[in-house]
């Protein structure tokens, strides 16, 4: 008879973007066997996205055996800087954080662990958890069984679509337009003023923000990087959100579109609000930027993130905050370490182990998203007593902008 008491355990990480890759890393390296479930049939394209580092981030990267120099990890920038809508620079605050993209961070991570280890393709459709594992059936007809199943498949998560079908994201009554735009591209005076610092510019119940990462090809150069932009703009649920989501074949996608579907005139309309109402050298970025894309704003939060003895959703799949915190990588990470902490703390007592993680995640995962509601509330469109206006102003000037985004200060969980 075969002796099993020192296999390793096995867990399924559903999801193979940034929550699932730590997870996997930070599992294997406690000597967890671990397979990550993609349901994209091929490799993740890199997104049009920023990221902004905080030291949490930095200190589980170094657990997940990732070069955490920051150099290796993105841009540094010296601080941050507000323009005004003629383009004088009219606030200037020192704060040193270090800036990437989201296809840098996954690349690191994803070159980081085997490859047999990560299967493309593997659509989640239903969960079973046993007395002695937990299995997960795919749309293919393939099936695989662990200890653990993580859910870390984002804010559709498919797991939580069936461990907790009653919560689900909700739209807070803005966008955000984004996109990156080589640092080549811009005019001398644009890079000079921007291009070295997370910078803003703040038309009435808008805010636009941008700073550098890494260039396409992982360049940390001057002159070889790309400039990341954001820009958050009112649109109410029942028309204006309907119209910037119906693509070019009339279809009204329900919260995100893809790229390449956005209408030409939505794109026109939105470059030529820029050039009315942004600083100069803001509306040269959104100009010169091929791809913009556009991100419904959505909030996401869960009571629960441990379901049974055998089955946890973490990062995205759980919280989704603003992106004002700037924490969503951060957060996941975070999660992930969490796990790996309360699992070894209670390596006899599952159940107890994830009672731990799930107690001190939810209290951290909900003070995010509150505080990303707070310094988000002046650009929501829903936005109608005045008490609302003047508690969401105090988020509003220049000095607050420069102090509160992607900080980690004011969370408290």
């Amino acid at each position: 008879m075969k002796d099993n008491r020192h296999k390793s355990p096995k867990a399924l990480v559903i999801g193979g973007s940034m929550a699932g890759l730590f997870a996997a890393l930070l599992l294997r390296r406690e000597g967890w066997s671990v397979d990550i479930y993609e349901r994209i049939g091929a490799e993740l394209a890199g997104r049009g996205a920023g990221i902004v580092t905080h030291a949490e981030l930095f200190e589980v990267l170094g657990r997940a055996g990732i070069d955490s120099k920051a150099a290796a990890v993105g841009v540094t920038v010296p601080g941050r800087r507000v323009l005004d809508q003629d383009g004088q620079i009219v606030g200037e605050l020192g704060l040193p954080q270090v800036l990437t993209s989201w296809g840098h961070l996954y690349r690191l991570l994803k070159a980081a662990l085997p490859a047999e280890c990560y299967h493309h393709g593997r659509n989640l459709q239903d969960v079973t958890e046993l007395d002695d594992r937990v299995v997960a059936r795919f749309s293919d007809r393939s099936e695989a069984s662990g200890d653990l199943l993580v859910g870390a498949d984002g804010i559709f998560s498919s797991v939580r679509a069936r461990r907790a079908p009653s919560v689900r994201p909700a739209y807070a009554g803005y966008v955000a337009w984004r996109g990156l735009v080589d640092e080549r591209e811009l005019s001398p005076r644009t890079r000079a003023e921007l291009c070295d610092w997370f910078a803003f510019s703040l038309p009435p119940r808008e805010q636009m923000l941008g700073y550098p990462v890494a260039g396409a090809n992982e360049e940390m150069a001057v002159g070889e990087r790309r400039f990341n932009f954001v820009w958050y703009r009112p649109a109410d649920a029942d028309h204006g959100l309907g119209d910037l989501l119906t693509d070019v074949d009339g279809v009204r996608n329900e919260m995100s579109i893809p790229p390449t579907k956005i209408r030409s005139d939505v794109i026109a309309s939105m470059r030529r609000d820029a050039q009315r109402l942004l600083a100069p050298q803001f509306a040269e970025v959104v100009r010169r930027t091929s791809q913009p894309f556009i991100q419904a704003i959505l909030d996401l939060e869960t009571p629960r993130m441990a379901f049974g003895s055998r089955t946890v959703i973490l990062g995205d799949a759980a919280f989704v905050a603003r992106p004002h915190v700037g924490m969503g990588v951060t957060k996941a990470a975070a999660d992930a370490a969490a796990l790996v902490d309360a699992l070894r703390s209670h390596p006899d007592d599952r159940c107890a182990a994830l009672a731990q993680f799930e107690a001190a995640r939810v209290r951290f995962g909900s003070a995010v998203v509150r505080r990303a509601r707070d310094l988000g509330a002046y650009m929501q469109a829903q936005i109608a007593t005045v008490e609302e206006r003047e508690k969401a102003e105090r988020h509003r000037s220049p000095e607050a902008v420069m102090a509160e985004t992607a900080v980690a200060t004011g969370i408290a969980a």
